[in-house]
């Protein structure tokens, strides 16, 4: 597959996969999830490579989820809502080989969601999370909202959603959404110690482990799917509209009228 929308680097044992939008702020549109899928599997299956990094481009963002200027009613792409991002969490959690976050920058809404879906997280001390879905109109029924709470506990998964506040590198640290915080100049480095902690380990192991880590919570799958469905339909509802409008108008939505 040729990449417009990401860059794939793989050497020493290490695929890293960055997202390369940078003046969209990472943010994800189809042809960009169809890359990454592609790219995860290219490195999950190759034996060559032990553990996989994914990041975006340049120091303001990690990714900020679905592409704004993409939805009318619906992403563009050939996913339930447009944008096939089940698959593309689905892929972070299927291939056999440990996936670890670089969060150079804003982790928010779908992007929030991948540093949730993989398996490890490093942030820059720059780094900012949070979820911004009931803002415009959106939620994400499935991986973002149930596995998020395993990993941060409910009734912090319910602030993060009900309240679209914003976090930082070292608030997510505190809740257990990221392994650790590194200066910005110092990112790179602290990924690279990971990495080659992870290539010093069994292959076959860690990936036995990744999925008895996600047989317990596999069940979220079915109810990830289940809610796209439902939002495929909200999409298509003024509210949802509004949501998307304010946005781009640059404006406060208003859902209650």
């Amino acid at each position: 597959m040729d990449y417009t929308d990401i860059l794939y680097h793989a050497g020493g044992g290490v695929a890293t996969i960055t997202i390369n939008r940078p003046q969209k702020y990472n943010a994800f549109r189809g042809r960009t999830c169809e890359e990454l899928i592609d790219a995860l599997n290219r490195a999950g299956w190759d034996k060559a490579i032990g553990v996989v990094v994914l990041t975006g481009a340049g120091d303001k963002a990690f990714c900020t989820g679905g592409d704004q200027s993409a939805h009318d009613g619906g992403y563009d792409g050939r996913g339930t809502i447009g944008l096939p991002v089940e698959e593309l969490q689905s892929a972070i959690r299927d291939i056999p080989k440990p996936v670890i976050a670089r969060v150079n920058g804003y982790a928010i809404g779908g992007g929030n969601v991948l540093v949730t879906c993989c398996d490890l997280a490093i942030a820059s001390e720059t780094a900012i999370f949070g979820q911004v879905g009931p803002k415009v109109g959106s939620v994400d029924p499935g991986f973002g909202t149930a596995l998020l709470s395993r990993v941060v506990g409910e009734k912090r998964a319910r602030e993060i959603w009900m309240l679209c506040r914003r976090y930082s590198a070292q608030q997510a640290l505190d809740m257990g959404l990221v392994n650790a915080v590194a200066p910005p100049a110092e990112l790179d480095a602290e990924v690279a110690r990971w990495c080659q902690e992870v290539l010093a380990l069994s292959p076959t192991a860690l990936a036995i482990a990744k999925r008895s880590f996600n047989a317990d919570s596999e069940s979220i799958r079915g109810i990830g799917a289940l809610g796209m469905q439902a939002l495929s339909l909200f999409y298509q509802t003024e509210e949802s509209r509004e949501g998307v409008n304010a946005f781009l108008e640059k404006r406060k939505p208003d859902f209650r009228r």
